[in-house]
């Protein structure tokens, strides 16, 4: 048995593997790449319209540890309707603010109760967001998308824009 830590390909196989936790921790809860699929983001995401070639972008995973944030930051979300599946949207408003809703929203106005914030996508014609699901819990929220990488041409920062379309007013 101890001849066994003696060769060259086990001690490397051992030394790589314990290099694991530390990798899977990273792409936990650090950065991943993950692609966008989808016309709700457009034109932010997937401009072209062809369903063959997708975004692909760098995720901040951090973020959903420490919970930082802000009005107009894209993020990726387990759906409210089916946590099998993860939606990208814009944060529109956060807690304690009073969001102008749109249709299907029954209500005109909506005040985000604590613990949640209100999604949208770029794209409102093509877009389940919170004017279905109402407010949505912070704790859904699985990255911040930081960068467009792929396709090169479109390669930058993703911008945070805060929505004209909506109005969002803080209480004192």
């Amino acid at each position: 048995m101890l001849n066994l830590f003696h060769n060259f390909n086990v001690r490397t196989f051992i030394r790589a593997a314990a290099w694991g936790p530390v990798i899977l921790f990273f792409v936990e809860h650090g950065f991943s790449i993950g692609s966008i699929q989808g016309r709700s983001m457009q034109p932010t995401f997937n401009p072209d319209s062809n369903k063959l070639r997708r975004d692909v972008v760098l995720l901040n995973r951090w973020i959903a540890v420490t919970h930082e944030y802000v009005r107009g930051d894209v993020v990726t979300l387990f759906a409210p309707d089916d946590p099998d599946r993860v939606i990208t949207k814009r944060i529109i408003a956060l807690e304690g603010d009073t969001v102008f809703t749109t249709l299907p929203h029954p209500d005109k106005f909506v005040k985000i109760p604590k613990g949640h914030c209100w999604i949208e996508g770029d794209d409102i014609f093509h877009s389940k967001d919170s004017n279905e699901y109402g407010p949505v819990p912070l704790a859904l929220i699985n990255a911040k998308v930081s960068y467009i990488l792929l396709p090169f041409s479109r390669f930058g920062k993703i911008e945070r824009v805060e929505s004209s379309r909506v109005s969002v007013f803080k209480d004192d």
